[in-house]
């Protein structure tokens, strides 16, 4: 029975229990095609998501967007194929790049974020980073006008903004929702809108507010909050080191 025929089952059963069940059994498996089917389905019968239900659609449409995204940054740097051969396969994962970020923007702006607008709480930080990071990715590879950045880029700027001004007023510095948002949006900056001092300003700025909080750490969020923390370290200490060195060229960077 394939994915389909497996919502058309379940899916109006137990209040959509049965297609959490389903996409935890296809995380498992490690089937993310199958795990965005049946969470978009989900999402189509209901916007009060849990933690849990709001993780596994992360989840899912992470791994999918991101082996799509590996496939490009391949392709991108592909030297040993004829520039016709590998452009028309880039443009080929950049469509499927398009249609999977569009259909979970779509379930973001639609339904998610209207449903814990003005909540001010940890929900509607995670939805509107979400929507940010995904505008992201989809900026990586489209071309603003008049070097400005790509209508993807403001949009990820606006939700960034969003999110972490609601995160600075209502989470704790430590919150590994407030540091993954800070090392997002700071990627943001030195990728998409190539602000590298203000990357920099902002990761710092993120990763000092949380050295001082570190003993109201729980043991539920140390293992999460320390690694963000690490990242925005990492990141800070490469781009010092590539604007101290004057290298305007791509730089790897960790995103959460």
């Amino acid at each position: 029975m394939a994915s389909e025929g497996l919502i058309e089952k379940f899916g109006a059963a137990s209040g959509g229990d049965k297609l959490v069940e389903l996409a935890r059994v296809a995380e498992q498996a490690e089937r993310y095609d199958d795990m965005c089917k049946f969470m978009k389905a989900l999402v189509d019968t209901k916007q009060d998501l849990t933690v849990e239900e709001r993780n596994l659609l992360s989840v899912a449409y992470k791994n999918v967007v991101g082996s799509r995204r590996a496939s490009w940054r391949t392709l991108n740097v592909d030297d040993q194929t004829s520039a016709d051969i590998t452009g028309t396969y880039k443009q080929i994962v950049e469509t499927e790049l398009d249609t999977i970020a569009g259909e979970i923007l779509g379930l973001l702006t639609d339904k998610l974020i209207p449903a814990v607008q003005g909540k001010m709480d940890e929900s509607e930080v995670f939805y509107q980073k979400m929507a940010a990071d995904y505008y992201r990715y989809l900026s990586e590879f489209k071309d603003g006008t008049d070097g400005e950045p790509a209508k993807e880029g403001v949009n990820a700027t606006k939700h960034y903004e969003a999110a972490y001004n609601i995160a600075k007023e209502k989470l704790a510095e430590t919150h590994p929702t407030r540091l993954g948002l800070a090392l997002n949006y700071s990627v943001c900056y030195y990728e998409i809108l190539k602000q590298p001092e203000k990357a920099c300003e902002l990761a710092k700025e993120a990763f000092d507010a949380a050295i001082q909080k570190l003993d109201s750490l729980t043991d539920e969020s140390y293992k999460d909050s320390t690694l963000i923390m690490q990242l925005l370290r990492d990141n800070l200490t490469l781009w010092t080191s590539e604007t101290n060195d004057g290298d305007d060229g791509a730089v790897e960077k960790v995103e959460d």
